[in-house]
């Protein structure tokens, strides 16, 4: 009888070598729960996108659309100037990635492989530069790019980020110094010894070894470059819109049609306009995903 009982406690709650039926059906579970909180928005973003104006007004309607409308697709891409904004995203979010790519990079290993005087000194003002919250810093920037004439350029967003700046670059150079110290010394003495300088030895030997870090780094600023609104509005107007920001304006202008007495039907157009700005980091990310798993398990964002 003993033995039926360890059979039975073992079958459900498991031993050292195995998990237990009810400890599966607990982390399904969670996982299925995680899973909702995460994919229900999307559920009800591709959902309301395709509803027709009818289907808006009918509250029996929830996920299922009784007609499929794509008729809000058509008039968001329109009210979005789909085509002008994403070049302007993809041209702030790409060339934004490259350069905190390449500057992030040479400080990391900077910081990471040389001994000068200052540097734990230049490292912790690093540390206090990416606790500081960056809108306290918007008005000195404001008024130094208003003084360089460059206010309504997208090189007032891409152009810090060339020298390491920027939106999260302090937290890139960390991520690029934490990664070259896991890097053994033994590789750059070897080249040391072939008669390899520095700079070769960083682009022909350290940067390659960097691959998980720069993918990681580069999707990072890609999507926030591309999901940023506030110093893209404040720093850019008119022909240089990107698709976030076009996505705010066309939802603004649908809260004053509602304001001014229209009736509030544009849920589609707004969930529609949504769509658009998140269907490319989405894409990006399905490239991308293996080597980006990669590099968060052999980066020292696992650590």
């Amino acid at each position: 009888m003993p033995k039926v009982i360890r059979t039975v406690k073992n079958a459900l709650l498991g031993n050292s070598e195995r998990l237990g039926m009810l400890r599966i059906l607990l982390i399904y579970f969670v996982l299925l729960n995680i899973v909702f909180l995460y994919l229900n928005p999307l559920f009800y973003m591709f959902s309301t996108m395709v509803k027709s104006t009818a289907d808006l007004l009918d509250p029996t309607v929830r996920w299922i659309p009784r007609t499929i409308d794509f008729s809000f697709l058509e008039k968001a891409m329109y009210g979005m100037r789909f085509s002008e904004t994403l070049i302007n995203s993809l041209i702030i979010a790409g060339f934004g990635a490259i350069f905190h790519v390449i500057s992030c990079s040479v400080a990391g290993y900077g910081f990471a492989r040389f001994n000068f005087p200052g540097r734990n000194l230049l490292f912790g003002i690093l540390i206090v530069c990416f606790l500081v919250p960056p809108t306290t810093l918007t008005l000195p920037l404001y008024i130094l790019f208003s003084k360089l004439g460059l206010l309504g350029s997208p090189i007032a967003i891409i152009g810090p980020a060339l020298f390491g700046h920027g939106i999260r670059g302090a937290l890139f150079v960390i991520i690029f110094r934490q990664f070259f110290q896991t890097i053994p010394k033994a590789y750059e003495e070897a080249a040391n010894i072939d008669g390899a300088g520095p700079f070769r030895i960083f682009y022909k030997l350290m940067l390659p070894l960097a691959k998980p870090a720069i993918i990681i780094v580069f999707i990072f600023s890609f999507v926030w470059h591309w999901n940023e609104t506030y110093l893209t509005g404040l720093f850019l107007r008119g022909e240089y819109m990107p698709l976030s920001l076009a996505l705010d304006s066309m939802w603004k202008s649908l809260e004053m049609m509602y304001a001014t007495g229209g009736y509030d039907n544009n849920e589609s157009m707004k969930m529609a306009g949504s769509f658009y700005v998140i269907l490319p980091p989405i894409l990006l990310y399905l490239v991308v995903q293996k080597w980006f798993m990669q590099g968060v398990e052999k980066s020292s964002l696992v650590e």
